[in-house]
């Protein structure tokens, strides 16, 4: 029993319970069929898959639709970011690999995972960003987290780069988070996210870790899949 490859959401679920990491990335066990929420005509997921691709496809160029949830907000953002695609400064959806010794790998075999929504190439100026369509309470620590890795990575995959800009879009909103720093401020990142993300790829013990907090959304708890038995709520 092993998983050999951490994202940042990955680490996440590592760090609030191990057995809920392995019962998803390593058995990949689907989430069970769940009711939609009073009042609503899609799960957030889907809603959030929706609304990401529209983003991509309009800023590519491939639609001129753009959701009504990104485009309430963030339409001038997304028009300046269209023109800059245009001019050839806008990467998307980048599947960014890294290898344990941090240097640039294929996605499929890579040590870390990072996926982004959009990163923007001005000079030696990168700005990189991700769509958030969920919210904001309550998940700005694991937030800055995301925006420091964001950082680092860029920082080493583009040694050109002086000066790196983080954001997360807050698309329901209308709130941006941002995180500037300087190439050698985001390589500070490197050793706590190594030790982090060696601990989840080098693990061999994947107990579980109930308590209120980790286990009231869980989908393999009791009272949704079942694969745990020791869930509390």
């Amino acid at each position: 029993m092993a998983v050999t490859s951490w994202s940042h959401s990955k680490l996440t679920d590592f760090e609030k319970c191990r057995f809920l990491t392995w019962l998803k990335h390593d058995q990949r066990i689907p989430e069970p069929e769940r009711p939609l929420p009073p009042g609503k005509s899609e799960h957030a997921n889907d809603r959030g898959s929706r609304v990401h691709d529209s983003c991509e496809m309009y800023v590519s160029g491939q639609s001129d639709d753009l959701a009504p949830e990104a485009a309430l907000h963030f339409g001038p953002e997304l028009d300046l970011m269209r023109v800059l695609f245009e001019q050839g400064h806008v990467s998307l959806e980048g599947e960014w690999g890294m290898d344990k010794d941090w240097e640039v790998a294929d996605w499929k075999s890579a040590w870390l995972r990072l996926k982004l929504d959009a990163a923007v190439f001005l000079d030696d100026e990168a700005v990189v960003i991700d769509y958030k369509t969920g919210r904001k309470f309550g998940n700005e620590v694991k937030h800055a987290e995301q925006l420091q890795l964001y950082a680092l990575v860029t920082a080493l995959r583009y040694p050109h780069i002086k000066r790196i800009t983080a954001e997360l879009w807050y698309l329901d909103q209308n709130e941006t988070t941002r995180m500037t720093l300087t190439r050698d401020q985001a390589l500070r990142f490197r050793l706590g996210f190594h030790k982090r993300g060696t601990a989840l790829t080098t693990c061999d013990d994947w107990k579980p870790n109930p308590s209120r907090f980790v286990c009231k959304w869980c989908q393999y708890g009791p009272w949704n899949g079942g694969q745990c038995e020791v869930g509390v709520r």
